[in-house]
């Protein structure tokens, strides 16, 4: 492996890592203080602690392919080209809520935007890291 190719694996390592920082430091705070954080989806009480921490489940449970690809961006390609869909599933997906959501939601719209934001830059980070590994320079002897 050449040098440039190890160097642009480490900084799709970085890129990839940041977005799984950004992951792990939601699903902790979700699960630390669900209370603070289910206002935001309005909701309350039991209910809105268990949603809120069943959303940091999840959160958890989406890393996995982040963490497979920044072990080796270029060996594990399919775990991140499954963050990458993951990543642009979310960024639509939220996209759709907050379009379809009825005027006198505040509160939630400002949350869902939040997310927007969260998963777009995710989404060029990871966009990204992908093209750091994958594209072929001509005087790079690719052979992993």
């Amino acid at each position: 492996m050449t040098r440039r190719l190890d160097l642009r694996l480490w900084a799709a390592r970085l890129l990839i890592a940041i977005v799984i920082a950004w992951n792990l430091e939601c699903a902790f705070a979700f699960l630390r203080q669900p209370q603070a954080f289910a206002p935001a989806f309005e909701l309350s009480g039991v209910a809105g602690a268990a949603a809120v921490r069943g959303t940091a489940v999840l959160f958890l449970m989406w890393n996995v392919p982040y963490l497979v690809a920044v072990w080796h961006p270029r060996r594990g390609r399919l775990s991140l080209w499954e963050a990458l869909a993951m990543q642009t599933i979310g960024l639509f997906g939220e996209s759709l809520i907050c379009a379809h959501l009825p005027e006198g939601h505040a509160v939630l719209r400002a949350s869902l935007l939040r997310f927007i934001v969260f998963d777009a830059a995710g989404l060029l980070l990871l966009a990204a890291a992908g093209l750091l590994v994958h594209l072929k320079f001509p005087t790079e002897e690719v052979t992993l």
